[in-house]
């Protein structure tokens, strides 16, 4: 996760961390969070423990929530169009799942703070088409993973 966000850092708000997020939650359930935690740790070890990091220790466990909340045998013609969208939300919806944190580490009121989330909506529609694009390879990723899991698991 950590590498595919350095190699996509040439292109702001595009990145694969929401369909790895979506794609290790489906596939591992509960331990799906370590992938994103060992990614959050990383993130703050190389570009340094700050403010903007903060919310990095819940908005992809946003993410995780929700996958978690799909049915897990969810249709295959419900899933290629389900998984996209979901990861798609979760991009539109960065900036104000970061908003609380700003609000109070900035001391913003609730205006400012709408203020705050509304100047981000261009970045934030970018961030939501990308993962969009991104959430088409969660269903192909995760049958890779399940067929390779029972190739490699020893009994």
């Amino acid at each position: 996760m950590y590498c595919s966000k350095i190699i996509m850092e040439w292109a702001p708000n595009i990145h694969l961390l929401g369909m790895f997020t979506m794609t290790f939650t489906i596939s591992y359930r509960a331990k799906g969070l370590i992938p994103i935690y060992v990614y959050v740790f990383l993130n703050g070890l190389f570009s340094g423990f700050s403010t903007w990091w903060i919310p990095y220790l819940y908005i992809w466990t946003v993410l995780w929530a929700a996958t978690m909340l799909l049915p897990k045998k969810m249709p295959v013609k419900a899933a290629v169009f389900v998984y996209p969208v979901v990861c798609g939300l979760h991009g539109l919806l960065f900036g104000t799942l970061y908003a609380p944190v700003q609000a109070l580490l900035f001391g913003f009121n609730l205006q400012q703070t709408l203020a705050w989330i509304a100047a981000g909506l261009p970045w934030d529609a970018i961030h939501a088409v990308s993962n969009f694009a991104a959430g088409f390879m969660i269903l192909p990723l995760v049958k890779l993973i399940r067929k390779l899991d029972k190739k490699y698991t020893y009994k």
